[in-house]
């Protein structure tokens, strides 16, 4: 329910009094609260500082290489790769300026001239080699995404070599992944990070706020504002209040409760655009009746994709998805099959077919003669996620299904997936930030994947036609091989994919020059300003 402003400003005057009250008891205060209370102020024509309410933030270090760290140091534009992505994901040349394929497991990529890192130290063959050997490095969890690189080495000043050990048609878009993060050799990157990007680092607090400065020296044009400042505030309604009350200028994230009225208020503009985020349910098929693929269909069909996003999703967080990659992407099949309505006469047909039967007739349908009950586990972090699934808890008890709902931390989470102790659990994944589809299909659904591993998935038949998307150097050819993997999952239910998420972002109307990208990578760049 939309908050009327009487009622906004009262309970942010309660949570700046907690906030005080907080404040009192700390010795030391951040300084970033204190440069940007003072910009508030400031007069015109001195120093313009663009404050951004930001969901998350890095968990300690400030090493691109480390987990997703690099996607936190990326959106505060202070990283860059070789390749990126454009809002409307085409591929383009970033710290390259192209590549050349030599021959079917040898690339060569042209490194951008004339470009310096944050500390003066010179973009050149050695730093890109040195930079990608970190992701290759055997300590580093995410190596295994990189396995197919045999080596990188210095081809010139200006160009080096990968050599893969089999044909990999995804390896110039596997370098748009911020873990593959250019950066400055010789300096402490869990601390200071250096970069090339639009802005510099200057301080950060965990938890707290990431303090940047613009880059004078950015090779492709200096930033509209001097400096920068994120917040990181887990709550929504908080990040609302935040740009309402003129502490930021940008707050992503917002409650989609709110979203009507702050489109109505001419001193905000809203960005509601689709991301390559799918919230789906993994399915566990080591579990009877979840193995029995007659089950997993009926459980497909109880469920009203457009109800859930006209209540839990209030109608502006997101879409009903078709199948895992969004309509946006090149690659989706989206345009060819129609979405899976809600069809309760095939739902108890299945469940009938599936051994489920309702035997004392008490409303609620019993397996193998014992009573039966499905359980739904997700986790904290994504307000979407909860009452998403509750929606889908109803919507099975509808059917005759009881259903709980149990909400975890993101770690216990991925725990008992990992011990496959769990029926059903309602997720949220990008599933191209490179914008190939290998990443995604590869993980979920090729019998060694980590996520089939906790599926129980395994079909080779997929197996087959995943490798054949990887060896495939033809778009076309790689799209056939991924329409049949879509169609091929769409049909077995290892994980049932509910909708696509809506990426809600707001801004004071003096803010120019923003833009919003699909897979969430980039949001810092160079041409935002404050127009005063």
């Amino acid at each position: 329910m939309y908050l009327s402003k009487k009622n906004r400003i009262t309970v942010l005057v309660m949570l700046l009094v907690m906030a005080t009250v907080l404040g009192s008891l700390c010795i030391d205060q951040d300084s970033e609260e204190t440069t940007a209370s003072a910009n508030q102020t400031k007069p015109s024509g001195q120093e313009s500082t663009l404050r951004y309410a930001a969901t998350f933030g890095p968990e300690g270090t400030l090493d691109p290489a480390v987990k997703w760290t690099g996607w936190y140091l990326r959106e505060a534009g202070v990283y860059e790769t070789l390749f990126s992505y454009d809002e409307n994901m085409n591929l383009q040349p970033e710290l390259a300026t192209k590549y050349e394929q030599v021959s079917d497991t040898e690339w060569r990529v042209f490194i951008r001239e004339g470009v310096k890192f944050h500390d003066g130290t010179p973009l050149n063959a050695n730093t890109v080699v040195y930079s990608l050997n970190r992701v290759l490095d055997d300590n580093n969890t995410r190596k295994g995404e990189y396995d197919f690189i045999e080596s990188i080495s210095k081809y010139s000043d200006s160009a080096v070599t990968i050599k893969t050990n089999s044909t990999y048609a995804p390896t110039i878009t596997s370098l748009t992944d911020p873990v593959t993060s250019i950066v400055s050799p010789g300096t402490d990157l869990n601390t200071a990070p250096v970069g090339t990007g639009p802005f510099k680092f200057e301080s950060y607090t965990q938890g707290v706020s990431l303090s940047l400065k613009k880059n004078d020296n950015y090779w492709n044009g200096t930033a509209g504002v001097d400096r920068a400042i994120i917040y990181f505030v887990t709550d929504e309604m908080t990040r609302l209040f935040k740009l309402e009350s003129n502490e930021v200028d940008i707050a992503d994230g917002l409650p989609q409760s709110e979203i009507a009225g702050l489109h109505n208020n001419p001193e905000y503009k809203i960005y509601s655009t689709p991301t390559l985020r799918t919230y789906f349910l993994y399915v566990n098929m080591n579990k009877e009746p979840l193995n029995d693929v007659k089950f997993r269909q009926a459980l497909n069909y109880a469920i009203d994709r457009q109800q859930i996003v006209d209540t839990a999703l209030e109608g502006v967080g997101g879409t009903p998805a078709k199948s895992f990659f969004g309509s946006m992407m090149s690659w989706s099949i989206n345009d060819r099959i129609d979405m899976v309505s809600r069809d309760e006469q095939k739902v108890r047909s299945l469940l009938t077919e599936a051994g489920l039967e309702d035997i004392n007739g008490d409303g609620w349908l019993e397996y193998d003669g014992k009573p039966f009950e499905l359980n739904i586990k997700t986790y904290t972090g994504r307000p979407q996620l909860k009452p998403a699934a509750e929606v889908i808890e109803a919507q099975f008890e509808s059917v005759g299904i009881k259903t709980s709902v149990t909400i975890l931390d993101k770690g216990a989470l991925e725990t008992d997936l990992n011990n496959k102790d769990y029926d059903l659990s309602l997720y949220a994944w990008t599933v191209a930030p490179t914008g190939d589809p290998d990443y995604f299909v590869s993980k979920h659904f090729e019998s060694t994947g980590a996520e089939a591993q906790k599926l129980s998935y395994s079909n080779p038949e997929v197996d087959e036609w995943i490798k054949a998307g990887r060896q495939t150097m033809n778009q076309t050819e790689r799209k056939e091989y991924y329409d049949k993997v879509q169609e091929q999952v769409l049909d077995e239910c290892p994980e049932i994919f509910v909708f696509y998420q809506n990426s809600l972002v707001g801004t004071n109307k003096k803010v120019a020059g923003f833009k919003q990208y699909p897979n969430e990578i980039t949001f810092l760049t160079k041409d935002i300003s404050i127009d005063e």
